[in-house]
C-alpha cells in the first residue's frame, strides 16, 4: 500500500471543501464558527486515499501542522495552527487559506521537479543521439 504524500492529502482536502469554504458568509448561518477553520472529516479524506484516518489525522496534525503553524507578532505571540483539533464547536479544522499556500508551494515544487527532469532526459537524448551520429560517420 502507498502512503499519500503531503500534496495528496493537502489537494484532496482543497477539492472536497473549496466550494464550502467559498460559500461562507459572515452573520448567516454556515454550520461553522470560522471562515479561516474549515471542519474536515478525517475519515472521508482517508477513505478517498485508500489509508486509515488515523494516517490522515497523523500527517495533519503531527507533520503538518508542526511545520507550518506560527505565532504572531502580538503581545500575547498568538498561535496560529495549521491543523486545530477544536475551533469553537468544530473539530478537526484546517486553516483554509493557509493549507491553501501550502498546497500551492508543494505543486509549485512537483512542477520544478518534473521540468529539470524532462530536461534532463533531454539532454541526454540529444547527447546520445549526437554520439550515434559521430561514431556512425
Amino acid at each position: 500500500m502507498k502512503l499519500p504524500t503531503d500534496l495528496e492529502i493537502l489537494n484532496s482536502i482543497y477539492k472536497e471543501y473549496y466550494e464550502a469554504y467559498s460559500n461562507f458568509r459572515e452573520g448567516e448561518e454556515n454550520g461553522r464558527d470560522s471562515k479561516a477553520y474549515m471542519p474536515i472529516d478525517i475519515k472521508l479524506i482517508a477513505s478517498k486515499l485508500n489509508v486509515d484516518g488515523g494516517i490522515v489525522f497523523g500527517r495533519l496534525y503531527n507533520h503538518l501542522n508542526k511545520l507550518h503553524s506560527y505565532a504572531n507578532d502580538d503581545i500575547q505571540k498568538s498561535k496560529v495552527p495549521l491543523f486545530a483539533l477544536q475551533v469553537g464547536r468544530d473539530v478537526h479544522c484546517i486553516h483554509f487559506p493557509m493549507m491553501s499556500s501550502v498546497l500551492a508551494g508543494l505543486q509549485s515544487e512537483k512542477s520544478k521537479f518534473f521540468t529539470t527532469t524532462w530536461i534532463s532526459l533531454l539532454a541526454i537524448f540529444v547527447s546520445l543521439l549526437a554520439l550515434a551520429v559521430s561514431i556512425l560517420k
